[in-house]
C-alpha cells in the first residue's frame, strides 16, 4: 500500500527519478521554458517552486542546498542571480503549466512548464552572442 507516500514515481526507480527531475529543473532554470510530458511537468513544479523560495534568501547554506539537488554550478548561479530577483515579492506560484495536447508518436500528453514572469527570465539571443564573443 502507498498510504501517505506523496512522491510521483513516473515509473522510475528513486535514483533515476531524482536525476530526471534534477535535469529538468536545470533546463527550466537555464532556458526559462521547457516542453515535456504533463506528468513530468506536474512532478517538477513543486520542486522548482521550493528551490526558488530557497533562492530568495541568498546565503552560502541555501546555495549548497540548491547545489546538492541541481548539481550544476551554472544553474545554481542563474537561479540565485537571475530567477530569484526576477520573481521579487511574489509569495509563490512561480511556474505555469500550459497543456499542448497529445504527442504524435505515443499519444503522451505534452505541456510547457515556464516561469510566470517569463519575459524577464528567458535568455535572449543578444545575451548569448555577447557571451560567445567574450569567450
Amino acid at each position: 500500500m502507498r498510504h501517505r507516500k506523496k512522491t510521483v514515481r513516473l515509473q522510475r526507480r528513486d535514483g533515476h527519478r531524482r536525476a530526471l527531475v534534477s535535469n529538468l529543473a536545470c533546463a527550466l532554470v537555464e532556458h526559462g521554458r521547457i516542453r515535456t510530458t504533463k506528468a513530468k511537468a506536474k512532478a517538477l513544479r513543486p520542486i522548482v517552486e521550493k528551490l526558488v523560495t530557497l533562492a530568495k534568501t541568498d546565503n552560502v547554506h541555501n546555495r549548497r542546498v540548491a547545489y546538492s539537488f541541481l548539481r550544476q554550478k551554472d544553474s545554481v548561479k542563474r537561479l540565485f542571480d537571475v530567477v530569484a530577483p526576477a520573481v521579487g515579492d511574489r509569495p509563490g506560484g512561480y511556474t505555469r503549466i500550459t497543456k499542448l495536447g497529445a504527442r504524435m508518436t505515443d499519444s503522451a500528453e505534452m505541456a510547457y512548464i515556464e516561469w510566470v514572469d517569463i519575459e524577464n527570465l528567458i535568455p535572449t539571443e543578444v545575451e548569448e552572442t555577447e557571451e560567445a564573443t567574450a569567450e
